[in-house]
């Protein structure tokens, strides 16, 4: 599995639902089921109707993630979200890391 998922999307750009399923490929129900589910956020409005729901670069990120897990593992959507999770706490742990000590990826990966 490979974790290389396209980071290069500006922090702020906002997908539509049509566009976000179109840009991951996924189908829109495969979005919907996920947000339902409590997977993916979107813009946290309150509306119900999915067609007014916006979703970050994070969501495009994370959809892109999560099916790559699900369809490389063969596993659920609950399994894959989990697993996306941990990745996303370590990405985020490093970069606190390097912010303190920015050799310490080097050291890491000379020990």
């Amino acid at each position: 599995m490979t974790h290389d998922i396209d980071t290069s999307l500006p922090e702020n750009t906002l997908f539509d639902l049509e566009q976000l399923a179109q840009g991951c490929q996924v189908s829109r129900e495969w979005i919907i089921e996920r947000v339902q589910s409590g997977l993916l956020w979107h813009d946290g409005t309150l509306s119900g109707d999915p067609a007014s729901w916006s979703f970050d670069s994070q969501s495009f990120i994370r959809i892109k993630r999560i099916m790559t897990i699900e369809r490389d593992f063969e596993c659920n959507a609950e399994l894959a979200s989990l697993v996306a999770d941990m990745i996303e706490e370590i990405e985020m742990l490093r970069a606190k890391l390097h912010v303190i000590d920015p050799h310490a990826h080097r050291k890491n990966a000379e020990s």
